[in-house]
């Protein structure tokens, strides 16, 4: 039987009473976790959507335009569209209330498309919730509740030092069964499952399908974590279950509670990782940063960033890998003018960088002349061409780009392993744009009378640029 993660479709908020802030020291077994209970749950909530779906009748009769029966026939339609009502649909879920004046937290995919919400609080009243703003990337939404009372609240805690064994509790609505309380430890950190911005916490805590938007607790009653998905081959807690870091989402709140929506900083950059081959071909000391592969009109354009490039620090923090970068330019300020330190043929550059906002960036493409006509050569494995406007045809090649076409790989070849396709234009070699085969193999040549192990070639494919590292000893 496959696993696949699902994501929870529930609603419930989590009330919690504030605690003070501060690192939770290394604990052993605790002996109960009936007062952190305690303490919490009052800040939790269950969380019911209600969604209105319009029944469908089926197929109306048809009747000729003319026809003595059309009049008959309208009016009966229409009596029977007026005593029909909109069928109904609800779903569950949990929350946390992170203020006072009752603004709740949960999951963007609890909410979404609900015609109602309304939170049910530990107390038992019930209060009907609004969407202040949503966070698709990070499936976070936050909501407000009016109460003539001030709530009891949870703040969040610094997921970036919750350390692998710590115990934490999960409080939420599995199943619906409402104010469910499951203790565990961290099993695992810097989880990514499908999205840039992803940075889970794994855990054994029980969380099932209800759990979705319910905090997951250290042990000094702070949130690090927001519940989201879980990984099961039948829908149920088999014990690895994943919540989005506080570190990303006390982000994400501030900023749909300042804004009503996000607001994340651009670069303006096509990016990769760094591998050893890369890392060989460029002389770089390390296989770690992010690899510039593309430069459309943007931020990091107009500072003088250039393809190639590759991006070692952002605004006094090392970048490690692409993960890395996107997390730290999507939480710095726009407008920030950001220092930035690249890695460029062997010299390291200090740039500084206005950032834009993401929301605002487009994508551009890059115009180049068409290149002139050459033979076709085998190379490395693989049959190059110059580009013309047949072949461009053929393979979808866009009519402006520049470098040589990869009619064919051999399947056994270094090329093939490392990702190359029929089809695919190779731009450059070496960090120098190539426009005939014979410059691709001048190239390849050159690189080999120089001893040289690996060697880059920026590829295009379907408007999209990255880099690979081939040995030119084939």
């Amino acid at each position: 039987m496959s696993m696949k993660v699902t994501a929870f479709r529930a609603l419930a908020l989590l009330a919690a009473v504030a605690v003070a802030s501060g690192p939770a020291p290394a604990q052993g077994i605790p002996d109960s976790f009936a007062d952190l209970a305690a303490q919490v749950s009052p800040a939790v909530v269950n969380i019911t959507t209600t969604t209105n779906m319009i029944q469908d009748s089926g197929p109306e009769p048809v009747v000729p335009e003319g026809s003595p029966l059309e009049d008959f026939f309208r009016d009966f339609l229409d009596r029977q569209n007026e005593q029909q009502e909109p069928r109904q649909e609800s779903a569950l879920g949990s929350g946390f209330v992170i203020s006072a004046d009752g603004y709740v937290v949960t999951n963007n995919h609890v909410i979404e498309g609900a015609d109602a919400i309304v939170l049910e609080l530990f107390s038992g009243d019930k209060l009907d919730a609004t969407v202040v703003g949503i966070d698709i990337k990070t499936d976070i939404a936050l909501l407000k509740v009016e109460s003539p009372e001030p709530l009891p609240f949870v703040n969040f805690g610094d997921s970036d030092i919750a350390r692998v064994g710590d115990w934490v509790l999960a409080v939420g609505n599995p199943l619906g069964q409402g104010f469910s309380v499951s203790s565990g430890i961290i099993s695992a950190r810097n989880r990514e499952l499908d999205g840039n911005y992803d940075d889970f916490i794994q855990t054994d805590a029980a969380i099932n399908r209800g759990n979705s938007g319910g905090p997951l607790f250290n042990m000094s009653g702070e949130v690090i974590g927001v519940n989201t998905a879980i990984m099961s081959p039948n829908g149920g807690s088999i014990g690895i279950g994943f919540s989005m870091s506080s570190a990303v989402v006390s982000n994400v709140v501030d900023q749909l509670r300042e804004f009503g929506e996000t607001r994340r900083g651009w670069l303006g950059v096509r990016i990769q990782d760094v591998d050893d081959d890369v890392a060989d071909a460029l002389d770089l000391p390390y296989a770690r940063g992010a690899m510039v592969n593309d430069v459309p009109p943007g931020p990091a354009a107009d500072a003088g960033i250039q393809s190639g490039d590759v991006i070692l620090s952002f605004d006094g923090q090392q970048v490690d890998n692409v993960r890395g970068l996107v997390r730290m330019v999507g939480e710095a300020e726009i407008g920030k003018q950001v220092p930035v330190e690249v890695f460029r043929r062997g010299e390291t550059l200090n740039l500084t960088i206005a950032l834009g906002r993401l929301e605002d960036g487009d994508v551009a493409v890059m115009g180049t002349e068409d290149a002139p006509q050459s033979q076709e050569l085998e190379v490395l494995g693989m049959t190059l061409e110059a580009l013309d406007s047949e072949n461009r045809e053929v393979f979808g090649v866009e009519g402006d780009l520049r470098g040589v076409l990869v009619l064919s790989v051999d399947p056994e070849s270094l090329a093939a392993a490392k990702g190359l396709e029929p089809g695919d234009v190779i731009v450059e070699i070496g960090q120098q744009p190539v426009a005939t085969p014979a410059d691709a193999k001048d190239k390849l040549e050159a690189a080999r009378e120089a001893g040289r192990s690996s060697i880059l070639l920026l590829v295009r494919r379907e408007g999209q640029g990255r880099f690979v590292a081939l040995d030119p000893n084939g």
